[in-house]
């Protein structure tokens, strides 16, 4: 499974190099510009089982840095700053991980 299964390839594209500058990724930005706001329900489980890559039920701060990489290979890490804004702004209940129904909810906001 792979995200372009889900996502268009031209769209990934767009979100990657909206946020080529470091300090510049938002989460909602990026699901909007990629298309994820607008998929089906299954079409964000199936994303988020992607990012999930140690497959806890739960995306860590490991794998949020790691993130635009599931997205395109040569994508650059998210910044710490980044990472831990992803964390705050994903993580509802504060137990420092962003579970699926977090996730969605994200999305959604998008």
């Amino acid at each position: 499974m792979a995200i372009t299964d889900f996502l268009a390839a031209s769209d990934i594209a767009l979100a990657i190099n909206a946020c080529k500058a470091k300090d510049s990724f938002s989460p909602k930005t990026f699901f909007k510009t990629v298309g994820l706001s607008k998929k089906t329900p299954k079409d964000v489980e199936s994303v988020f089982t992607i990012l999930d890559q140690d497959k806890s039920g739960f995306i860590e701060q490991d794998e949020l840095q790691l993130f635009l990489q599931n997205f395109s290979k040569g994508a650059r890490q998210l910044t710490a700053s980044e990472t831990r804004g992803f964390m705050l702004e994903g993580d509802a209940d504060g137990d420092g991980k962003i579970g699926w129904e977090e996730f969605s909810a994200m999305v959604k906001s998008s």
